[in-house]
């Protein structure tokens, strides 16, 4: 069904991710390489690994140390989180770091998913696209007075990794 940008914006809000930000795309399916997933787990993997910038958003995401080191070593993908991509593979999306994002599964995963199988059949799409490598809804990111001991202690290990790395 072809949706315009307030119809897409509304159904957003539906879903509890007004605060999703949105590109429009006109359909052009694209071929898929046959070597696409060695290239994608690999790419994954390096995603994974390039969030030890963004370990502010990370702490918000309530992990485990064991969870956040899996994760920004790019060994696994924590429990309830999905990497996804802005533009899908099959819509002609590369396989890029610049092409991914990082979100609960559920409910935003699933509520996106939802949220594009709507648009089956239109010409024109609206897909989600986060302007950070991260997606956090804006009601879970507000703070209250005081710090955040486990943003302090994750900031403290993503730059012994970055630094290790020689990313400093």
């Amino acid at each position: 069904m072809q949706i315009n940008q307030s119809t897409a914006e509304k159904r957003m809000r539906e879903l509890g991710m007004d605060d999703m930000p949105l590109m429009q795309l006109s359909v052009k399916p694209a071929r898929v390489e046959e070597n696409w997933f060695a290239k994608y787990r690999e790419t994954v993997r390096k995603f994974m690994m390039s969030l030890t910038d963004s370990v502010e958003s990370l702490a918000f995401m309530n992990l485990s140390q064991d969870e956040f080191m899996s994760l920004i070593m790019g060994r696994a993908v924590p429990e309830n989180l999905s990497v996804r991509m802005r533009v899908p593979l099959f819509l002609g999306g590369p396989i890029e770091i610049d092409n991914m994002f990082l979100c609960r599964t559920f409910p935003h995963s699933h509520n996106l998913d939802r949220f594009i199988i709507e648009q089956n059949g239109a010409a024109t799409l609206w897909l989600p696209n986060p302007s950070k490598k991260i997606y956090l809804p804006a009601h879970t990111t507000g703070g209250g007075d005081g710090g955040n001991a486990t943003e302090d202690r994750l900031a403290q290990i993503a730059a012994q990794i970055a630094a290790g790395r020689g990313m400093e």
